[in-house]
């Protein structure tokens, strides 16, 4: 069952096209979105959010038309924009509870539940008396991931939550969306390929404004079959290689490096030919390159 759908959507800034003729289809769990910066991924995140209006196409989400119906779509949603602006003056229990209450949960005690439970979710419950101004960005990253969650929402539009978390940080929030991914809708929007990789099963990949890719993660690898090789070429000749191929990853290994590189013919005779993984897919698709 699909619980969002957008058909043909288009947006235009200033005559130049941000969106061109999107379609997505997207059902209950964790649906993740790839795509470089200025890809187009933010403003598409903002239309499905309310915040930004769209000159064509068509979007449905929980059956409700966002065109006509923006202030019932409003009420299923959480938002965690990519900048996240907070009152610094609150403490993270204060801006939760307003939140909270902007959100319709007027019942104290259902509101307090809520807030404990979120800022221990988020690892914020021994900060969650002191002033926002003094968290550091990663802190108030969680507090927006918190935010986002209060009020049981069924659509949650993430841009980008996992910027400025330390590698423990982003494995509680990846436990914390995973549960809830079960029985909502969540869009994981973002250019690292790690967050995607360990939390979606389905991806879109969005470049220049349009869907290049939508499937699984699995066959988003096997877009690079045949297409990625390793190389090993000696260390001084390094800039040579690097700038002929190329080149996604690169190690050093005694006075030799090694290219991963991504290519449809083999780029040299020592060139071997190695299992693709979903980087290497979202590299192919974005350089359309596939196998």
């Amino acid at each position: 069952m699909h619980t969002v759908t957008v058909e043909g959507l288009n947006k235009t800034y200033r005559s130049v096209p941000a969106l061109s003729n999107i379609h997505l289809e997207l059902g209950t769990g964790l649906f993740g979105l790839l795509g470089p910066n200025g890809a187009g991924k933010t403003t598409l995140m903002k239309i499905l959010s309310t915040v930004l209006p769209y000159e064509e196409g068509r979007v449905t989400i929980y059956d409700l038309d966002l065109a006509k119906e923006g202030e019932k779509v409003r009420g299923l949603l959480g938002y965690l924009p990519q900048h996240f602006y907070v009152p610094l003056q609150f403490t993270g229990r204060e801006l939760l509870h307003y939140v909270g209450s902007m959100k319709g949960l007027t019942d104290q005690r259902q509101r307090t539940s809520q807030v404990e439970r979120l800022l221990e979710e988020v690892n914020l419950l021994p900060h969650a008396d002191k002033k926002i101004k003094s968290f550091s960005g990663g802190m108030t990253r969680r507090l927006g991931i918190a935010q986002a969650l209060l009020g049981d929402p069924k659509f949650i539009i993430l841009d980008e939550p996992t910027a400025g978390l330390d590698p423990s940080e982003r494995i509680r929030f990846r436990n914390v969306i995973e549960k809830l991914g079960n029985d909502y809708t969540i869009i994981l929007s973002t250019h690292i390929i790690s967050d995607i990789e360990t939390s979606c099963e389905k991806v879109a990949v969005l470049n220049k404004g349009s869907v290049r890719y939508q499937g699984t993660t699995v066959n988003l690898a096997k877009r690079a079959a045949g297409c990625i090789w390793e190389l090993q070429v000696p260390y001084a000749e390094y800039d040579h290689y690097a700038k002929e191929y190329t080149v996604i990853a690169s190690r050093r290994e005694m006075n030799h490096a090694v290219f991963r590189v991504i290519a449809q013919e083999p780029p040299h005779l020592q060139a071997v030919a190695v299992q693709p993984t979903i980087e290497d897919g979202y590299m192919a698709v974005i350089n359309g390159v596939t196998g």
